[in-house]
């Protein structure tokens, strides 16, 4: 996604995980969901996703914030992810859209004008009212916190001396409202396996406009939670203040059991592999150097993936589907058809390159492999670059999910192609890791104690009939993370 801010559309979520950490470690909880709308078709897919690519614009040691996934993976969904955040005093409930794309924190206030009041994602849509948080309190123009929200939108004073911000996006609607301070409050698990309430002060938007498609009420939420790199995401604001690591990640299950995780934290898995962020940019950028199908490199000059006006290379859990720079993309479509089985017919399905087979496409397409800089490969099976679309005479149709944006030069890797994958976006080291990972099971993410020594610690899993808030089914992990510790050190040091 991007700064300019996108439209809101969703999908269903999801199955439950939490992080529990011991010793010095803290772990917050917040519950992410997915939403539905059945039916849509792959160019809905891709015209929503081309909309979102608009806007591609203490001392205490940090604890581990824990966004477990609920719901269902599919792309024919058309979804979004989507959270629960508590902010202000008392606290109340919103549902923010998670989007890596953009980098502020932002909800419908009350007297919004536009802003739906109802929601086809069967949630109960909230506006937030400053003068109803006994903690709350306005950003005023000669704020130095004004001054990063002008990183992230297009930031105004009043005559009040109010900060306020303007998101556009692609298609013409956007977001419009004032700046304010607020407490954003969360479960915290202690080395002693208790819990507590927890709270920290964050900067966030308080949308008073909305317009065009943030208007309409079939896939509304309360607002978005930017997980971008700029001082006024919450990733930074809670880093800074010591609350939690300079990390994120998440898996994403991809079958029908549905289900995932997302922290802020880094999740450890002696697999993963990572590739270096590119420096001084406002988005995940990455060096993809080639493309290789069934282990034969394509002819495709690289510079074509090289990050500058325009180009680039792109992580985004916010896009449906995945984007080819136009020059890479035929040779990439060619190498598949040249790949597949003589078993498979090709066909143009909508305008859209597909297969017609009555095999398990695991038997019948090839493997791809994306290779970045470092030496970090992320293989791609079949499923992760194929969307079926339906079945003629009881063969399936089966279509390049990867898709070419006319006259760009952007490369944009999404949900299909990040499923089922550990993913750790590493700010302090400025670099993105992943491995292949079943997403239904527990995960490792560490810590720093207060002796600055790291540790790792096991996720266990909330039950699924509780709150997020509630409470937690401990996993013994002394051995697990003696063992692991190990393993790690040995990976690590030849990153």
């Amino acid at each position: 996604m991007t700064p300019a801010n996108i439209p809101v559309v969703v999908i269903v979520v999801l199955a439950v995980t939490a992080v529990v950490l011991g010793g010095g470690g803290k772990s917050v909880t917040l519950t992410l969901e997915r939403a539905s709308h059945e039916g849509a078709e792959l160019s809905q897919l891709r015209d929503r996703d081309l909309i979102r690519h608009g806007r591609i614009l203490q001392q205490r040691p940090p604890g581990v914030v824990d966004l477990p996934v609920e719901g269902t993976y599919d792309p024919f969904l058309v979804g979004l992810y989507f959270t629960r955040v508590q902010l202000g005093t008392p606290p109340k409930e919103f549902y923010v859209q998670i989007d890596t794309g953009s980098d502020v924190l932002w909800v419908s206030c009350n007297s919004c004008n536009g802003c739906p009041k109802s929601s086809g994602l069967k949630i109960q849509l909230e506006f937030f009212d400053p003068s109803s948080s006994s903690t709350a309190s306005l950003i005023s123009c000669s704020d130095q916190r004004c001054a990063l929200g002008a990183e992230s939108s297009d930031s105004s004073c009043s005559n009040q001396n109010q900060c306020g911000y303007k998101f556009q996006y692609g298609d013409g609607s956007g977001a419009s409202g004032y700046y304010v301070s607020d407490l954003m409050s969360f479960n915290t698990i202690v080395g002693d396996s208790s819990t507590s309430n927890s709270s920290a002060p964050v900067v966030f938007g308080c949308s008073t406009s909305q317009t065009g498609d943030l208007t309409k009420s079939d896939r509304a939420v309360d607002g978005i939670f930017g997980f971008g790199q700029q001082g006024l995401s919450v990733i930074s604001q809670l880093f800074s203040q010591g609350v939690a690591p300079n990390a994120f990640s998440h898996c994403l299950k991809g079958d029908n059991g549905g289900g995932g995780i997302l922290v802020l934290g880094q999740i450890v898995e002696p697999n993963i592999v990572y590739t270096p962020l590119v420096p001084s940019q406002p988005h995940y950028n990455i060096n993809l150097q080639s493309i290789s199908v069934n282990g034969q490199k394509l002819s495709i000059d690289p510079s074509v993936f090289a990050t500058s006006t325009n180009r680039g290379t792109i992580i985004d859990s916010g896009t449906t589907l995945a984007y080819l720079a136009e020059e890479a993309y035929d040779p990439f479509v060619a190498a598949i058809t040249q790949a597949v089985s003589p078993s498979v017919r090709p066909l143009l399905s909508k305008g859209n390159n597909c297969y017609l087979t009555t095999s398990s496409i695991s038997g019948v397409f090839p493997s791809v492999s994306l290779n970045f800089a470092g030496g970090a490969s992320m293989i791609l099976k079949p499923e992760d670059y194929l969307l079926q679309q339906n079945s003629i005479g009881g063969a399936a149709v089966w279509c390049i999910g990867f898709q070419k944006i006319q006259g760009s030069g952007l490369t944009i890797f999404g949900d299909l192609v990040l499923k089922d994958k550990i993913v750790v976006y590493d700010l302090a080291g400025q670099q993105i890791g992943w491995a292949d990972y079943d997403c239904s099971l527990s995960v490792n993410v560490s810590t720093t104690t207060s002796t600055g020594k790291t540790e790792f610690f096991n996720a266990g899993e909330i039950d699924n009939s509780s709150s997020p808030c509630d409470h937690y089914n401990l996993v013994p992990t002394a051995l697990l993370a003696f063992l692991l510790h190990v393993l790690f050190f040995g990976v690590f040091t030849f990153l």
